[in-house]
């Protein structure tokens, strides 16, 4: 049985910084690559950041703000979050990814039930 749950999520002003995990069961992050995606109220949903066995890849919007992390023994995942603006407000989910394009959210196979990032200026 396959579950992530992401966790860390909460209000914070602007310019703060929030940690964001993704605990994994029934999957190892030796096999999968990982990728944190958001969704904003009315948007699509984007690529935030990736890791894999062949390094990380961020989207453009981070800015060396973000950082994605993963403990390949506790098969948890992180997301540091500093500097953090309005515009990054949205539901963060943790995903899987067996084989495909690391930014590319139809290619992930399994997903967590998000959390909520506030940032209130």
């Amino acid at each position: 049985q396959v579950q992530l749950v992401e966790s860390g999520g909460g209000l914070v002003q602007a310019g703060g910084s929030l940690r964001l995990s993704c605990a994994a069961s029934g999957v190892t992050f030796r096999t999968y690559a990982m990728g944190w995606f958001r969704q904003a109220p009315g948007k699509e949903r984007e690529f935030v950041a990736g890791i894999s066995g062949g390094g990380r890849y961020y989207a453009d919007f981070v800015k060396g703000r973000f950082t994605i992390s993963r403990d390949l023994v506790k098969n948890t995942v992180f997301l540091q979050m500093n500097s953090l603006k309005p515009e990054d407000t949205a539901v963060y989910y943790c995903a899987a990814l067996k084989g495909g394009a690391l930014t590319r959210s139809n290619d992930y196979d399994y997903w967590g039930q998000g959390t909520q990032v506030t940032v209130s200026s």
